[in-house]
């Protein structure tokens, strides 16, 4: 037994010893997100409009001009997060957090950590969350979100959970297209999260029960797409609308603001925290003269079966909104 303790600790040693003389040759992150600077390429592809409208419903993603070495560090960090994520409890309804920024914008980044956090302490859910978030001016270390990081980390949650009784809280936020939810990430990234294909993974890996926010202009468009008698959706506009605060020196947009630094982490029910969100959005559009965005809730019957029993363990006492408030008249 001895022996095991000793190379077992030999082991972790020369893993730390390893890990520093990695750390040592490659060169520190940015905490700066690269700029956008290049035009979005082209990525419906075919001879018609027809076919290029099919080819974005299929999600189309780019990635050029990426270092082996950043797609390795990549990988390895996307690894380790999804490792810590502990196991669910037979006989509990736990929660499933992932919360991702799909443009490098650092307003998107700073929303999504937060969004983790609040999301995480809401639903007794801190060992059971992921957040993909490249780095925000301010923070770095966290796996970068992109539409294949949010493919991988839905099927490693999916693998983890139990499909009777557990749930997945998906926190989405980025600029929006009517086509869908846009990946852009300085100029290395581009692609588009379709509702097909949000749709189409989520039912392919079994995620039944799920509570859904999607932070982005013409976000309502995903409605007739995911909206179930399991799930419950939230997004921060109509299908035709545009949303507001999403200029990349900002820390909140207007949607999750409202949401997720103000109504969820108050003891209320998920309902009450999206009406008051609501409420709330409307007031500042009204004030800023701009035209309402009109946020969608779909919450299906079904949620009552398990959304109770989840909101059982929201802490009693709320926390105060962290940030630069998104609108100040």
């Amino acid at each position: 037994m001895k022996g095991l303790r000793k190379l077992f600790a030999l082991t972790v040693c020369l893993g730390f010893a390893l890990a520093a003389q990695s750390s040592a040759q490659d060169p520190p992150e940015p905490v700066q997100p690269p700029p956008h600077t290049q035009p979005w390429p082209m990525l419906g592809t075919g001879n018609t409009q027809g076919d290029r409208v099919r080819s974005l419903s299929m999600g189309p993603e780019m990635q050029r001009g990426i270092s082996p070495k950043d797609m390795l560090r990549e990988s390895r960090r996307l690894d380790e997060a999804l490792d810590m994520l502990a196991p669910q409890r037979p006989g509990t309804v736990d929660a499933y957090v992932v919360s991702i920024a799909l443009d490098s914008d650092p307003v998107f980044a700073r929303e999504a950590r937060e969004a983790g956090r609040v999301l995480g302490r809401r639903y007794n859910a801190q060992d059971r969350t992921i957040v993909l978030a490249g780095p925000d001016g301010r923070s770095t270390g966290l796996p970068k979100g992109s539409i294949t990081s949010l493919m991988v980390a839905l099927a490693s949650v999916a693998e983890k959970m139990d499909h009777t009784e557990d749930v997945l809280v998906l926190y989405t936020t980025s600029h929006g297209l009517p086509q869908g939810l846009a990946y852009h990430y300085g100029d290395t990234g581009y692609g588009i999260l379709s509702p097909h294909r949000l749709r189409d993974t989520l039912r392919d890996l079994g995620i039944r029960r799920r509570i859904l926010i999607l932070s982005a202009c013409y976000s309502g468009v995903f409605v007739p797409f995911i909206a179930s008698p399991d799930s419950a959706v939230l997004t921060a506009a109509r299908a035709d609308r545009t949303s507001f605060g999403c200029l990349a020196e900002n820390d909140w947009t207007f949607f999750g603001d409202a949401l997720i630094n103000n109504a969820l982490r108050k003891p209320q029910g998920l309902e009450a925290a999206a009406q008051e969100a609501r409420t709330a959005i409307g007031e500042w559009e009204s004030a800023a003269n701009v035209t309402p965005s009109q946020p969608q809730t779909s919450i299906g019957l079904n949620t009552s079966q398990w959304l109770p029993q989840l909101e059982a363990s929201i802490p009693s006492q709320a926390t105060r909104p962290v940030g630069r408030p998104s609108f100040d008249p």
